[in-house]
């Protein structure tokens, strides 16, 4: 009970408070190191996206060709995945954790990537963490102790929150909030200190633990009372009207994509996770006339595949005007995208079958070594959190593991 308080107490909490910003970085330090998370619940073709050859010298994909100009900040990985994961949508809860949750979705899961950063990482900022959608209740962002964070799935509101001030009363009454929060924590950890007296060691344990993860989140709200009197950064930007038709996935993905780019150009957070489900809808395209979700199960079918490949292009000419608009933003230390790992993958190698395998992986900018097709077994896996493990360590975490990790990933380099 209290460590299921905790939880509820924790994240939920911080992500309904009312952002603000983190002021600008020093000027005489290195710029911040962030990342970013674009995850799709379909997949993607990987005959589209994958190249024909390895290396440095492949020839572009069919999804790849109107990103050349970006292809020194872009790594393709193919053959690979989480070991152990099925389950296919079920999946879904496993992109950032790399935690199999078994057929029936049984096992808890367990802390994901970008909540790992945010919770060592996270505390320079306003929002520890940023978890968004485009559309529905779902995401793949978990906390240690394996709850889901509801996303953020409207850009206006979004916009809203990060850069529209509160009246000074609005504010007092946010700090308060934090402390009347800080308040019952003292007296849930009075009573758990008393409980403990009566317990086995092996409960003992687990309330140390639950302990810990309380003292880690008074030390975020503490922090949080100070941002709650602070007022908002001002960007040179309109609030943005939602696009009504839920169907219209890559005009939602841009519009998210263009406020994602300011909380990292105002440092409001640096770790961000944004989710795009499969809708049912007709995605207005032109040459699309079915659903998006019945397009996936295409069993091969060439007027699905064709339907589809439209769709998938659009998402990734949305990803790479993403990426452009980070890497005309400049900052004291090169720009944007050479200081943000942006990833996008999907829980699904193949949505027609529901296969897990070989899921499509891209990496863009972070100061990595780019320009390449990393292609790794398509029957025997190459282990997906070898990958996490090395995006940790250039965020600056000193770790050797993640989840089903055996290491970092082979081939991919930091830049110098």
């Amino acid at each position: 009970m209290l460590q299921g308080t905790g939880v509820s107490m924790a994240l939920p909490w911080l992500s309904s408070m009312t952002p603000a910003f983190a002021g600008k970085p020093d000027e005489k330090s290195a710029a911040p190191k962030r990342f970013v998370a674009m995850t799709l619940g379909l997949g993607l073709i990987g005959d589209n996206l994958n190249p024909a050859i390895a290396g440095r010298d492949y020839k572009p994909s069919r999804y790849l060709k109107s990103a050349q100009d970006l292809r020194d900040q872009i790594t393709v990985v193919s053959g690979s995945s989480h070991p152990g994961v099925k389950g296919g949508h079920r999946a879904e809860a496993s992109i950032l954790t790399a935690t199999a949750m078994g057929s029936a979705g049984l096992v808890r899961n367990t802390i994901s990537l970008d909540q790992y950063l945010a919770k060592h990482l996270g505390d320079a900022t306003r929002f520890p963490s940023l978890v968004l959608s485009n559309g529905g209740s779902t995401s793949p962002s978990y906390t240690e102790n394996g709850s889901m964070i509801p996303p953020e799935d409207s850009p206006s509101a979004l916009f809203a929150k990060l850069f529209i001030d509160n009246s000074a009363r609005q504010r007092d009454l946010q700090a308060d909030r934090v402390r009347q929060g800080r308040s019952i924590m003292d007296l849930v950890g009075e009573d758990a200190k008393s409980l403990s007296r009566e317990l086995g060691s092996g409960d003992r344990d687990r309330l140390d633990a639950y302990f810990t993860s309380v003292r880690d989140l008074e030390k975020r709200m503490a922090a949080n009372e100070r941002w709650a009197k602070m007022p908002k950064p001002k960007v040179d930007a309109k609030r943005p009207v939602d696009i009504g038709n839920g169907s219209d996935l890559i005009g939602r993905q841009r519009m998210m994509s263009s406020v994602i780019k300011l909380a990292l150009q105002t440092d409001s957070s640096r770790y961000i996770t944004y989710h795009i489900p499969g809708a049912g809808g007709v995605i207005p395209i032109k040459g699309v006339d079915e659903g998006y979700h019945g397009l996936s199960h295409h069993g091969r079918d060439e007027e699905k595949l064709s339907q589809l490949a439209l769709i998938e292009t659009e998402m990734i000419n949305a990803w790479a005007d993403f990426l452009r608009d980070l890497q005309s933003t400049n900052e004291a230390t090169g720009n944007l995208l050479g200081n943000t790992a942006v990833f996008m993958t999907s829980n699904l190698g193949n949505s027609s079958n529901h296969d897990n395998r070989n899921m499509p992986v891209l990496l863009a900018g972070g100061g990595f070594r780019h320009g390449q097709h990393l292609a790794f077994d398509q029957k025997n896996n190459y282990p997906l959190p070898n990958l996490y493990v090395s995006i940790l360590q250039r965020m600056g975490m000193p770790v050797d593991t993640f989840a089903t990790s055996t290491g970092t990933m082979t081939g991919l380099e930091m830049a110098t």
